[in-house]
C-alpha cells in the first residue's frame, strides 16, 4: 500500500502550497495537490506543519572509528535526525585509521554497521603521498575527497603543498569528482602568530585568537585553488569559508567558468569577533569566526549565489580539549559541536533578516538539502521532494519559540557555543525513507541509515 503525507505547507519547485507526497518503497512516487489523494492509500495529515526535505550536512566529523570518545555513529546520526539532517558526509580526519586508503574505509564501514540513524557517506582523504591510493577510493565509492592547505591538528592527516595538490587533481580529472579544500596557508597564521608571541599577546583574548589566523592565510589559499581549478578543470569546493576578502576574487572566476565552489558555516553566519567573550574556546574553530561586518557580506554572498551551501563543520572533542577553565585559544582543540541545530538557528536568522516563512524554507532547502546533495552527487535522490527522489522530509514548525539547553544536544559531549541561544522554529519530526525516525525529544524505531557508495546510484546497506 503507498503512503500519503500531506500538508498545507509542503516545499515543491513552486513553493510552499497544499500537497500530497506518495510514497512507495521509501520513494516519492508523485506529488498531488493537497485533496488529491489515492484510492486506498495510508494517509498521514499534518495540518499547517512545514514540509521541506531531509537535509544534507556534507561537512560532518564523526571520528568513528578510532576518536569514538569525540563522538561516532550512533551520537552522530541521532544529533543529526533531531536537526531534520536526513544524510551526513563523514570528513575523513579525527577517525583512526583516517581515510585515505581503502583499508580505511573499509573499517569505517564496519564500524557504522547498525549504528546510523540516518543515511550517510564518506569522503575520501587527500594528503602527502596518497595520490595513488585515489583511484582505489573512487572505486571503492567515495564521492570526493577532502585535503588541508595548513597542518590540520591530525598527525596522521598530512597537509597538502601545491604539488601534493596537482598530483591529486591529475587523479581526478575527468572523474567528476571533486576536491575539497580547507583553504588556509600557513605563512601568514606563522608570522601572526610569531608576532602575537613577540609582543606577549593574551591568549585568553578572543581577539588574540582572531588575529593569530588573519584573511590573507585564506584569500592566498583561494588564490592557488582557483587558479588550479583552471588549470586542470576539475571541481574544487572550498570549505567552510570564513573570510569575505575572498569572496571577490571567486565572483570572478565563476564569471568565467571555473569549476569552483564554496560553503560557509553555521557558526559564521550566527556569530560575530565582537560578540565572543574572552576565554570562551567553545567557540574556537578554524578559519576563525570573523567580525559582524564580515558576516554581513557572507549573507550578501549567499543572497546572490556566489556561497553555494550552508554546512555545520560539526567537530566536537571531549570537553577537557576544550581547556574552559584555562581559557587559552592557543592551547584549545578547534571544533564547534552543532550537530542538529542548523536548522533552527537559521530559520531564525533569516527571520531576524525580515523574510517571511515561505522564504526561509526556500532559503534554507536551497542552502543546506539542495547544494550539499549536488556537491556529494546525490541530487535526484537526496535535498528536494521530488518524484523519484527519497522520501526525506523534516516536519518543521517556524513559530516555536524555544531556548537551546543540554537536554537538546544528542551529539556525545553537551558542550557547545549555541548553549541558550533563543531561536525561533523547531523540527517536529524527522522521516526517513517513508519511516519516522524523530519526533520532538524521541527517536522511533531503530537505526535504519544506508550508505550511499559513491554519491550516486549504487545504495549498499
Amino acid at each position: 500500500m503507498s503512503q500519503v503525507f500531506k500538508s498545507t505547507r509542503v516545499l515543491t519547485a513552486e513553493g510552499l502550497r497544499p500537497a500530497a507526497l506518495v510514497v512507495d518503497a521509501g520513494r516519492i512516487v508523485e506529488l498531488r495537490g493537497g485533496d488529491d489523494l489515492p484510492a486506498g492509500s495510508a494517509t498521514k495529515d499534518f495540518g499547517d506543519a512545514v514540509l521541506l526535505p531531509g537535509l544534507v550536512d556534507s561537512h560532518v566529523h564523526i571520528n568513528e572509528p578510532g576518536r569514538t570518545e569525540w563522538e561516532g555513529f550512533w551520537t552522530a546520526t541521532r544529533a543529526a535526525a533531531s536537526g531534520g539532517v536526513t544524510t551526513l558526509v563523514d570528513m575523513p580526519l579525527n577517525c583512526v585509521p583516517e581515510t585515505t586508503n581503502v583499508d580505511a574505509l573499509v573499517a569505517k564501514r564496519a564500524a557504522a554497521q547498525g549504528k546510523t540513524w540516518v543515511d550517510w557517506a564518506a569522503w575520501g582523504g587527500a594528503v602527502t603521498g596518497n595520490s595513488a591510493n585515489l583511484p582505489g577510493l573512487v572505486a571503492a565509492g567515495v564521492p570526493g575527497f577532502k585535503c588541508f592547505m595548513i597542518h590540520s591538528g591530525i598527525e596522521g592527516f598530512q597537509w597538502v603543498d601545491e604539488a601534493e595538490l596537482c598530483a591529486a587533481l591529475a587523479k581526478l580529472k575527468g572523474t567528476g569528482l571533486p576536491l575539497l579544500a580547507h583553504a588556509e596557508v600557513a605563512p601568514p597564521v606563522e608570522a601572526a602568530t610569531d608576532e602575537l608571541n613577540a609582543a606577549d599577546a593574551d591568549w585568553r583574548r578572543y581577539a588574540t585568537y582572531l588575529a593569530s589566523r588573519p584573511d590573507a592565510a585564506e584569500v592566498e589559499a583561494v588564490v592557488i585553488l582557483i587558479r588550479l581549478a583552471e588549470e586542470f578543470e576539475t571541481p574544487i569546493h572550498v570549505v567552510h569559508l570564513a573570510s569575505a576578502l575572498a569572496l571577490p576574487m571567486l565572483a570572478a572566476a565563476r564569471g568565467r567558468g571555473v569549476p569552483i565552489t564554496v560553503e560557509t558555516c553555521v557558526q559564521y553566519l550566527w556569530f560575530a569577533a565582537e560578540e565572543i567573550p574572552d576565554g570562551a574556546t567553545e567557540f574556537k574553530c578554524a578559519p576563525p569566526i570573523r567580525g559582524k561586518a564580515n558576516r554581513d557580506a557572507l549573507w550578501a554572498a549567499l543572497d546572490e549565489g556566489l556561497i553555494d551551501m550552508v554546512a555545520t563543520d560539526h567537530s566536537p572533542c571531549p570537553p577537557a580539549m576544550k581547556q574552559c577553565e584555562e581559557g587559552r585559544w592557543d592551547l584549545a582543540w578547534g571544533g564547534i559541536a552543532s550537530l542538529g541545530l542548523a536548522l533552527p538557528v537559521m530559520a531564525t536568522a533569516l527571520a531576524q533578516r525580515g523574510f517571511g516563512a515561505e522564504e526561509t524554507v526556500k532559503r534554507v532547502a536551497a542552502w543546506m538539502a539542495a547544494g550539499p546533495a549536488r556537491l556529494a552527487g546525490l541530487t535526484g535522490r537526496k535535498g528536494a521532494l521530488t518524484v523519484g527522489a527519497d522520501a526525506d522530509f523534516v516536519v518543521f514548525d517556524p513559530d516555536v519559540a524555544w531556548t537551546v539547553a543540554e537536554q537538546d544536544l544528542h551529539f556525545r559531549h553537551k558542550l557547545s557555543p549555541y548553549l541558550g541561544a533563543k531561536l525561533r522554529g523547531r523540527v517536529m519530526e524527522t522521516w526517513l525513507r517513508g519511516e519516522q525516525i524523530f519526533s520532538v525529544g524521541e527517536f522511533i524505531g531503530a537505526p535504519r541509515g544506508i550508505e550511499l557508495w559513491n554519491g550516486r546510484e549504487t545504495v549498499r546497506a
